[in-house]
């Protein structure tokens, strides 16, 4: 129970970044749109390369921050979890459920069904996130977040 907890926590901190990323619309993260995007939006004047460079570390930082540091400290410090596998499962399913929600709530249905990440002028580009972006999606989902854990789950037992 207390990991689906957690890994609600992970998912209204990824609802709070884009929510506050998009608060002055999307073009705030368009860092997270593809490359034609962006060059559109610069075309378009609504945002230099720069801010967008600068956007990416600031989401970056905000994004990472969180699954890197917060997650193990939750599954270490609340749960108590100590060996490796333990760790692993735990750090794998709180991320796994961050992840899921990310695919299905924030990339099918938000940005993919409504209108709070359209950028005018960039229509003819959608849509925003093409099958072969999904995809990668889906696997950094499922397999790159139970390699991180593992990662993150031995630097834990290492220090231990």
């Amino acid at each position: 129970m207390i990991i689906a907890l957690e890994g609600l926590v992970m998912c209204f901190i990824l609802l709070i970044i884009c929510v506050i990323g998009i608060a002055n619309g999307p073009v705030g993260l368009v860092v997270f749109y593809e490359k034609d995007v962006q060059n559109r939006v610069v075309e378009l004047g609504l945002t230099t390369k720069d801010r967008i460079k600068r956007n990416k570390i600031i989401s970056s930082v905000a994004l990472f921050v969180p699954v890197l540091f917060l997650v193990p400290a939750m599954v270490y410090f609340i749960n108590g979890a100590r060996g490796f596998w333990d760790i692993f499962w735990q750090i794998s399913a709180v991320q796994w459920i961050m992840g899921l929600f990310d695919r299905i709530f924030i990339d099918w249905y938000w940005v993919g069904h409504t209108k709070a990440w359209l950028i005018p002028g960039t229509e003819d580009l959608m849509p925003y996130i093409p099958k072969k972006t999904l995809i990668s999606k889906w696997v950094g989902t499922i397999i790159g977040y139970p390699i991180l854990a593992a990662v993150t789950s031995a630097v834990l037992v290492f220090f231990n």
